[in-house]
């Protein structure tokens, strides 16, 4: 007789991310982005008041998370990230939703990010949930490519 099949994966929960998580951002991080931040910048970014960040939880794996920096009235958000094999799932646009509700309600009236201007799929969801290009930083990121400005009015809700 065959064994009986796994048990289904629990659905992911949404948690904020907190200086414990900084190991498992780091690993996310990396795998997803190639490594934007090191150990110790994670930890000073779930250290700090102000910077929100929320991840999406499966058991112990960490597959998506996002962050930002509460400035005024203004949620500057630094990160999203989901890990390769989960992608394609709404894991980017679900943890993204959260973190702009959640500025929302710490009082952000808008959110702003920057995109890789090849990043076609991240542009996507970005323009998916409201946000519009305001302008271009030139040679942004590391490999010189250029970053787009985004904006979107947190008014009008995610």
């Amino acid at each position: 007789m065959p064994a009986p099949p796994p048990p289904p994966l629990p659905a992911p929960t949404l948690s904020p991310l907190v200086p414990a998580d900084a190991g498992a951002c780091l690993a996310l991080d990396r795998a997803a982005l190639g490594g934007l931040w090191s150990l110790e910048q994670w930890r000073r970014e779930l250290e700090e008041e102000g910077r929100p960040g929320l991840g999406l939880r499966q058991g112990p794996d960490l597959l998506a998370m996002a962050s930002g920096w509460l400035v005024v009235d203004e949620l500057h958000i630094t990160l999203v990230a989901v890990a390769p094999d989960q992608r394609r799932r709404g894991l980017g646009r679900r943890v993204l939703q959260e973190l702009m509700a959640a500025g929302r309600a710490r009082g952000a009236s808008r959110a702003t990010l920057e995109v890789a201007a090849g990043n076609g799929p991240g542009i996507a969801l970005y323009g998916a949930l409201g946000f519009r290009t305001a302008g271009i930083r030139h040679g942004y990121y590391r490999n010189g490519e250029d970053a787009l400005i985004q904006w979107v009015n947190l008014a009008m809700g995610p």
